[in-house]
């Protein structure tokens, strides 16, 4: 049966059914013309006959002509009929009727020898087309793949004809589109990884020369007292704590980028959270003399990896500390629906200019307004761990008035 749904096969075999039933059609159509005109001339000379025969015995009942006309060829007439004109030198052959009949005959046979001819090679001229447009688009395919083969995405092969070949082609022009795209995601993926390196080796140089300067320092000065030899051993401390996060938040977000990560998704109770979240925020948030306030119902529930949201979530609490100002407030709020679990966190800082709004997810981006040490890298990761956990997260911010980051956790078949 799959070859009834050949394309290419039906291509063929329909105007060969179509030639066939018209030759047929023109062949019974001239043969019952041919069978017309001969009974016609049959007809003409038994009414000679019949004719002449009233005129000289006009006694004779037409009715029995007619009856012996359709006698059968063997009948016992027909034979004593046969012998009867033997004797004057006239055989049947010789008949002037039956002479017109086989002169009919011939050309009839001639005619029908001519159409059989004539839509032979309608046959096997649309054989030829068939092979040469088939042979043609097989080039063409040939030709296409060798351009993809050199790389040349920059092929439009599109048929709207709906044969097998032309089917091909499409797909081939799929293939040439997603082939496209991924030589330029990963055109864009390798300009991106060298601006990412350029960025990290730039970051990492600033602390590495600075531990490196005060390391010589050390080493150079024996005698330095101990109160300058602590000041700088905290500090080389502190830039290789830097060092060591900047390090490991890459990591993570390669392992991200990478697919790798194996999260465990389970039931977080939403207050807990963010409790624990705070408690380990503690020390940063007493400098500041800021005060966070919770506001939600206890039972509100995601389902998520908890660590690795945590992670998430810890960096934009982190980001609204550093950049709330001195005794502010930061308001966290959740609460949840059918379709999603929702988490906003607002400030009381100085807020973000529209230029840099929309790029404040980007990786190594730093605003106008971020500090020396800000590397840009803590949003992008808390964004790469959320929308890997299902999830969405925004930014709406108004210069003097504060920023507030909105987490939402779909629901969907993970609804809980």
């Amino acid at each position: 049966m799959n070859r009834f749904k050949n394309t290419n096969l039906k291509l063929l075999i329909i105007p060969m059914i179509i030639i066939t039933i018209s030759t047929s059609a023109i062949i019974c159509y001239i043969t019952n013309n041919q069978y017309k005109k001969l009974n016609k001339e049959v007809n003409i000379t038994i009414a000679n006959i019949i004719g002449k025969i009233k005129e000289n015995y006009p006694e004779i009942n037409t009715k029995e002509i007619i009856d012996i006309l359709n006698l059968d060829v063997e009948s016992k007439e027909f034979v004593t009929g046969k012998e009867e004109l033997k004797k004057y030198g006239i055989y049947e052959e010789n008949i002037n009727s039956i002479m017109l009949i086989q002169n009919q005959m011939k050309q009839n046979l001639r005619n029908n020898v001519i159409i059989i001819i004539l839509f032979s090679f309608l046959w096997i001229f649309t054989i030829l087309i068939y092979l040469y447009t088939r042979d043609r688009k097989l080039r063409e395919i040939r030709k296409y793949i060798n351009e993809i083969r050199n790389k040349n995405y920059q092929l439009d092969i599109q048929e709207n004809s709906e044969d097998e070949l032309s089917n091909l082609k499409n797909e081939l022009y799929k293939i040439t589109v997603m082939l496209k795209e991924e030589s330029e995601n990963s055109q864009r993926d390798k300009e991106s990884l060298k601006v990412s390196v350029q960025d990290i080796s730039h970051q990492l140089k600033t602390p590495l020369t600075s531990v490196s300067i005060m390391l010589d320092n050390i080493k150079e000065n024996p005698n330095m007292d101990d109160t300058t030899r602590k000041k700088f051993i905290f500090e080389i401390n502190r830039q290789i704590e830097w060092i060591n996060w900047l390090v490991i938040s890459m990591l993570k977000l390669s392992k991200l980028d990478a697919d790798v990560v194996d999260f465990c998704f389970e039931k977080i109770n939403v207050k807990e959270f963010i409790n624990e979240i705070i408690q380990n925020l503690e020390i940063p948030i007493e400098i500041r003399n800021q005060n966070i306030i919770v506001d939600g119902n206890d039972s509100v529930l995601f389902k998520g990896d908890y660590k690795w949201q945590q992670e998430a979530v810890t960096n934009i609490i982190k980001n609204c500390i550093e950049h709330n100002r001195d005794g502010g407030n930061i308001f966290i709020k959740y609460e949840e629906n059918s379709l999603f679990t929702k988490v906003s966190i607002r400030d009381e800082g100085e807020g973000i200019c529209k230029e840099d709004l929309r790029h404040i997810f980007e990786r190594f981006y730093k605003c106008k307004n971020s500090s020396e040490n800000s590397v840009g890298i803590g949003l992008a990761l808390a964004k790469s761990i959320i929308e890997k956990n299902n999830g969405m997260i925004s930014c709406t911010s108004e210069v003097g008035q504060g920023t507030e980051f909105v987490i939402k956790y779909m629901k969907g078949k993970a609804h809980i």
